[in-house]
C-alpha cells in the first residue's frame, strides 16, 4: 500500500485571493501553476491502494481560505481512501474552537500549520495549547517548512530548528516537517534525527532532482530513511509523477563517481506504512 501524507483539497481559484494567485506563477520557475483540484484525476494518478491525507490550508497573511467543513465534505466522496487533516491559522481568533470543532464534530484525524504562510513562530509558546490538545488527542501535526513563493511570508518562520523546540517540551506528539525543508534540509535532517516522533516528508521534490539528489544523501549518510514519509503536494503533482520521480533520481549519476541513493531505500520510503507511524488507524 502507499500513503500519500501530503494532499491538497480546495475550489481554485474560490479559495485564494488574487494575491496568492499572481505570485504562485513563482512556484515553478515562472510557469504558470494550474492549482485546480478534481479528485477523479487524482485518482487516475495514483494506484488503486494508495491512501491518501489531505488538507487544505488556513493563512489569512498569503490569502489562502478553506473551511474544515469542505475537506469533511471532501473526504467523504471516498471514506475507505481519505484521511482528513484540519487546518489552522492561530493569527485569527476562534482557532481554538475550530481546533476542537474539527476533532470532535467534523472527525478530522490531523493538524496542518502553516507558520510562514500565516505569519506565526510554531515554537511560540502561545501556541502551547495547541500542542498540548495535539499531544493529548494523539492528533499528528503536519507543517509547511521550507521555501516559498509568497513574498509577505517569513521565511524564519519554517526553519526546522523550530520544530526542535517544540519536540523537546511535546516529545509525543507526531509532526511531519513538509518538503524535507528544502532548502534546509541538513538542518531538518539534524532536526528528525533527534526526535523519535519527527519526520519528513518528500512532496514536491522530485522536478528538482539534484537538489533532492543532495538532501536525500544527507539522509542515506546521517542513516534516517526510516523518519521520511512519502508525500506529492497534489495538485502540484501526483502519485505516479513522484514515484517515477525518486525512482529516477540515479540515473543522472551515469558515468559519474558520484554515490548512488540505496534504491531498496526509496522502495521502502514509497511503500512506507506512513499511518503507524503517526498513529493512524487505516480507513474503514
Amino acid at each position: 500500500m502507499i500513503v500519500d501524507v501530503h494532499s491538497h483539497a480546495w475550489l481554485f481559484p474560490k479559495h485564494f485571493n488574487d494575491d496568492f494567485r499572481r505570485q504562485a506563477a513563482r512556484a515553478k520557475a515562472g510557469r504558470e501553476v494550474d492549482l485546480t483540484v478534481r479528485y477523479e484525476d487524482y485518482r487516475r494518478d495514483a494506484p488503486d491502494e494508495t491512501t491518501t491525507i489531505v488538507f487544505g490550508g488556513k493563512a489569512r497573511l498569503s490569502g489562502l481560505w478553506v473551511e474544515d467543513q469542505f475537506i469533511a465534505d471532501y473526504v467523504s466522496r471516498d471514506p475507505g481512501r481519505l484521511i482528513g487533516f484540519m487546518s489552522l491559522d492561530p493569527t485569527v481568533r476562534g482557532w481554538e474552537d475550530e481546533l476542537r470543532q474539527g476533532h470532535l464534530e467534523l472527525g478530522l484525524r490531523g493538524i496542518k500549520l502553516m507558520p510562514m504562510y500565516s505569519g506565526f513562530a510554531p515554537d511560540d509558546r502561545m501556541l502551547d495549547p495547541l500542542w498540548e490538545y495535539a499531544q493529548r488527542h494523539d492528533l499528528p501535526v503536519l507543517l509547511h517548512t521550507g521555501t516559498t513563493f509568497v513574498a509577505q511570508a517569513p521565511i524564519e518562520y519554517t526553519l526546522p530548528r523550530r520544530l526542535d523546540r517544540v519536540a523537546i517540551r511535546y516529545p509525543q506528539t507526531r509532526i511531519i516537517l513538509a518538503h524535507l525543508s528544502h532548502p534546509y534540509e541538513g538542518e531538518c535532517a539534524a532536526v528528525i534525527r533527534k526526535h523519535p516522533n519527527l519526520f519528513a516528508d518528500v512532496s514536491a521534490l522530485y522536478y528538482r532532482p539534484f537538489q533532492l539528489y543532495h538532501g536525500l544523501m544527507l539522509v542515506q549518510e546521517y542513516g534516517i530513511w526510516d523518519k521520511l514519509l512519502f508525500g506529492t503536494d497534489y495538485p502540484f503533482t501526483t502519485v505516479n509523477a513522484t514515484i517515477e520521480g525518486l525512482r529516477g533520481l540515479n540515473n543522472m549519476l551515469a558515468g559519474t563517481a558520484m554515490p548512488r541513493l540505496e534504491e531498496k531505500q526509496i522502495e521502502r520510503l514509497i511503500l512506507r506504512d506512513s499511518l503507524t507511524l503517526l498513529g493512524l488507524k487505516r480507513p474503514a
